[in-house]
């Protein structure tokens, strides 16, 4: 699968390398930064793609605060670099060549639902920094189930694995880490790309407002957003 990442196929199914969406996710990742007072001096994204996200965080985070962005994507570390400036900068690498305890913090959002040994990754990725924060799509619902929804997803976007609430935040404690927070984030109810999402947004808002747990797994729309360490 790594090869959807170095040959440009993901560029082709992807070609905005979903740069629309980083300052909704600046947004909450800096959320659950403000939220239990984190002070990174050193921030660094592990599958940053193009880079926006650290470009949002850098400009709403202390002017001291140092970031790097890797990916193992060509065309991501391309676009990325056009952002590069004294604090920021980005490179081409697997996690394996990122030193232990390289970082503060560690963001690692939307990625290892992408990657074949995930738990291998998440174990690896441990040891990178002091506190990592994750955004982890639910892509299993009973309505993902029933549409199909996972065929689409592995072709286009490359996810190999499909979590709910409680097995995102098993994979987690599974891979080592003590989970200090999470939250729901509505991914596909703020960002809304496809008439399918539109219509579904009221129904899954007003199901949230009853039952979060159950909206989330039956209706989906819900993304988990986590801080561990």
């Amino acid at each position: 699968m790594d090869s959807m990442y170095t040959s440009g196929e993901y560029l082709r199914n992807n070609p905005t390398f979903h740069v629309e969406d980083a300052s909704w996710k600046a947004r909450h990742i800096l959320q659950m930064i403000e939220k239990h007072r984190l002070q990174p001096g050193r921030v660094g994204e592990v599958g940053c793609g193009a880079g926006a996200i650290l470009k949002e965080l850098q400009a709403r985070l202390p002017a001291e605060t140092v970031f790097e962005g890797s990916d193992v994507s060509p065309d991501g570390i391309e676009l990325a670099r056009q952002h590069e400036n004294g604090r920021l900068r980005f490179v081409r690498q697997d996690i394996a060549a990122i030193p232990d305890e390289a970082y503060d913090l560690v963001l690692c959002i939307d990625v290892f639902e992408h990657v074949e040994d995930y738990l291998g990754f998440l174990r690896t990725l441990r040891g990178k920094g002091t506190y990592k924060i994750f955004h982890i799509p639910l892509d299993m619902t009973a309505l993902s189930v029933a549409r199909n929804s996972q065929t689409f997803l592995r072709q286009a976007v490359g996810h190999l694995h499909y979590f709910s609430p409680d097995t995102a935040l098993l994979t987690l404690r599974d891979a080592g880490y003590e989970i200090i927070d999470w939250r729901f984030t509505p991914a596909r109810i703020d960002q809304t790309p496809t008439r399918a999402a539109r219509l579904l947004r009221l129904p899954r808002r007003a199901a949230f407002a009853i039952n979060q747990p159950l909206a989330v797994r039956v209706l989906g729309g819900y993304s988990l957003l986590a801080l561990a360490r």
